[in-house]
């Protein structure tokens, strides 16, 4: 197991690969412009309660959710200059945002990868951290399974590449010490 340490302030990157891998970006967003898009979007975003079949039966997502699409939808104030910054930053077309937000340390995301059906061969997925400070596992999916634990801090990128999805899950435990919130946002090219 690979652990990077919360004070980290340098890039680092865990995995590599044709495409870039996985990269941790810290400070991409200074204290200010996170501080203000993170209370834009908490009160802005249009944040839904889903349900998924879990074990056979109906279960609420530990979250809450909200989706734009960047070249049509209305969008909440600061996140189209934030997405085109980090679009300029990484030299992508992002035209899709997922925003998750976590309410403290309850709320998680299971290890999981990206569906690369709609995505853009090629491109990155880019998740801008906003809020509390919350710890993302990053394991391989074939033996003997290597796993790195990055600390997403407020204002930071985690960009991971298309193929990095192949051979790579991803995910928030529930971290019980954390009462605050966090919200990602997940820019990626979708193709549909």
């Amino acid at each position: 197991m690979h652990q990077h340490s919360l004070f980290d302030t340098d890039p680092q990157q865990p995995i590599r690969d044709a495409e870039g891998g996985v990269r941790y970006l810290p400070g991409v967003f200074d204290g200010e412009w996170s501080m203000r898009l993170f209370a834009t979007l908490l009160e802005q975003a249009a944040w839904t309660s889903q349900q998924r079949m879990m074990y056979e039966r109906l279960v609420d997502v530990p979250r809450r959710m909200a989706m734009y699409r960047l070249d049509r939808d209305a969008l909440p104030p600061m996140l189209g200059a934030t997405a085109e910054r980090v679009g300029e930053l990484l030299q992508a077309p992002f035209n899709s945002v997922g925003l998750n937000l976590y309410r403290d340390g309850r709320d998680s995301v299971a290890l999981h990868n990206d569906k690369l059906h709609n995505l853009a061969p090629g491109r990155p997925i880019a998740v801008l951290s906003l809020g509390a400070t919350r710890r993302m596992t990053v394991r391989a999916k074939r033996a003997p399974h290597a796993t790195w634990q990055l600390q997403l801090e407020s204002g930071s990128l985690v960009v991971m590449s298309h193929a990095s999805q192949q051979h790579y899950d991803h995910g928030i435990p529930k971290a019980p010490g954390v009462l605050d919130p966090r919200i990602s946002l997940a820019f990626r090219v979708r193709t549909d």
